[in-house]
């Protein structure tokens, strides 16, 4: 018999998340691992004490449903060709709450996470496929988060 893959009882173990892509403690859970959905990649993320991902991009959209605590988005514009060793500059903060959901472009420079430096916050992060059967990916970059970006993160 086929297992249905709308409910699941089974927890989802939180795994400490790479942190060459984060600033400060970050966890993650792979809820995709369990239900197995066919079109997006879905995490429950947790930010510690005031962290936050690295500038980052997706090549599918990002849907962020803020589960606890404050937190900020902060949305980016790149100047410059190269794929390394460009200027940025911010082009919107969007303050956060519980309850607060909110859909990023694909290709759009971003950075998410805690306002906070003495509470968590949490988020469910809905990477969408750019293609059907195409994977989400994410491209990280190591910056100052106000105007240089100095690498691409592997």
């Amino acid at each position: 018999m086929k297992k249905d893959n709308l409910f699941s009882k089974s927890g989802v173990a939180s795994k400490k998340a790479k942190t060459n892509y984060f600033t400060g403690t970050v966890s993650a859970k792979d809820i995709s691992a369990t239900i197995k959905p066919s079109n997006e990649k879905i995490y429950h993320v947790t930010f510690k004490n005031g962290s936050r991902t690295k500038l980052h991009f997706h090549n599918g959209g990002q849907t962020l449903i803020v589960t606890k605590g404050s937190g900020s988005l902060i949305l980016y514009q790149k100047f410059g060709k190269t794929k390394e060793n460009f200027s940025i500059g911010i082009t919107k903060k969007i303050s956060l709450k519980v309850g607060d959901c909110i859909h990023i472009p694909a290709m759009k420079l971003h950075t998410h996470g805690s306002t906070n430096k003495k509470t968590n916050f949490s988020h469910i992060a809905i990477n969408s496929f750019p293609r059907k059967n195409q994977e989400p990916k994410t491209i990280w970059y190591n910056s100052d988060f106000k105007c240089s970006v100095t690498k691409v993160l592997k």
